[in-house]
């Protein structure tokens, strides 16, 4: 009995409080609180009316609303009121048991601004079992959205420059072809303007040194459309261009989106322009009006203009997207029926070499 005794007590003795089931179980509770509060993504619940009844540090820093600005409020909110249907759709889902993963939408936060999130939503039960609410992870993709725009946009844009060149290509062939008496004099044309367009297409694509942001030979906005409309001349053909006006030394950071726009609008003209037809011409005249740099390009003797386009193509929603968000300009396009009249206007800041 004595031994048995002893056994017994020992047993006893080796029963820590700390591993009892219920200390383990608040202890792990205790964890996964913290876990939750110190989140750098949103975390919340809500029961099954969308009534938010937890708010975690996370989804205060991602929608801008204090714990006690949000509990007790619908978590509509957080949305349009295009999108309070599929809420409803959402929670009948949950209601079923179902667990939504990733899903990719957009949420409003307290200012107002839109942010597009990634949502998982799942089922919280009951004690017996029953579910009685529902959570949600919600993380700001927003940055990672816009980088797959603009990967698109950098993706059509390549897409746009190489068709173009190959059709500058082609209408070069023609042009030369009405002139030259040879084979010889006809491959001497081609090949003049092939150089000069390799040398204008230079000018729109970054280089190494713009890149880092090195210094190198300075570029004036003359200079640069001059260089990108010599592919479209002969040598003794300068009546159809006339390039002229106020000059400035552009930035570095201002030639290759510049470049871009009047690489476009050349492209255009001979395609289907004024350059495409002999008679055609370009004016283009810089001037310094109210403070800004006016660009002002004329079309004249080429097709005649019936009407404007019902549709915009890529190339002329690139011009606008390179001249208002990276240059902080205007661009503004008039089609009239002797021919087309595109007029840029710029801040000089955002232009000139400092």
């Amino acid at each position: 009995m004595i031994k048995g005794a002893k056994r017994l007590t020992r047993g006893k003795n080796t029963s820590h409080p700390s591993s009892r089931p219920e200390a383990q179980l608040d202890r792990a509770t205790r964890n996964l609180a913290a876990i939750v509060e110190n989140s750098n993504d949103a975390i919340l619940t809500q029961d099954l009316e969308g009534t938010i009844t937890s708010w975690n540090a996370g989804a205060q820093q991602l929608f801008g609303y204090a714990a006690d600005e949000a509990i007790g409020k619908s978590v509509t909110m957080l949305m349009s009121a295009a999108q309070h249907d599929g809420e409803l759709s959402m929670l009948a889902r949950i209601r079923g048991g179902e667990r939504v993963n990733h899903y990719e939408t957009i949420r409003r936060r307290k200012d107002g601004t839109l942010i597009h999130v990634s949502l998982t939503v799942s089922p919280v039960k009951g004690a017996n079992g029953e579910i009685v609410g529902a959570s949600r992870i919600v993380r700001d993709i927003t940055e990672r959205v816009k980088a797959q725009e603009q990967q698109r946009l950098l993706l059509r844009e390549m897409e746009h420059r190489i068709k173009n060149v190959f059709a500058l290509a082609s209408s070069f062939v023609g042009l030369s072809a009405h002139r030259a008496a040879t084979p010889a004099q006809l491959a001497e044309m081609v090949r003049e303007r092939l150089g000069a367009l390799a040398r204008a297409h230079a000018l729109s694509v970054p280089s190494m040194d713009e890149m880092y942001g090195a210094v190198g030979q300075r570029t004036t906005l003359l200079m640069l459309v001059r260089t990108i409309l010599s592919p479209c001349l002969e040598r003794a053909d300068n009546a159809r261009v006339s390039v002229a006006g106020h000059d400035l030394a552009l930035s570095s950071h201002a030639v290759t989106p510049l470049a871009l726009v009047v690489n476009e609008l050349m492209t255009n003209a001979t395609k289907h322009g004024a350059l495409h037809e002999p008679s055609g011409r370009v004016v283009v005249e810089s001037a310094e009006q109210d403070g800004h740099i006016v660009l002002v390009w004329t079309e004249r003797g080429g097709n005649t203009i019936d009407a404007p386009p019902e549709h915009f193509g890529f190339g002329t929603r690139l011009c606008q997207i390179t001249v208002e968000k990276q240059l902080g300009g205007r661009i503004e396009w008039d089609w009239r029926q002797e021919g087309l009249t595109v007029t840029l206007t710029f801040d000089p800041a955002r232009l000139a070499s400092k």
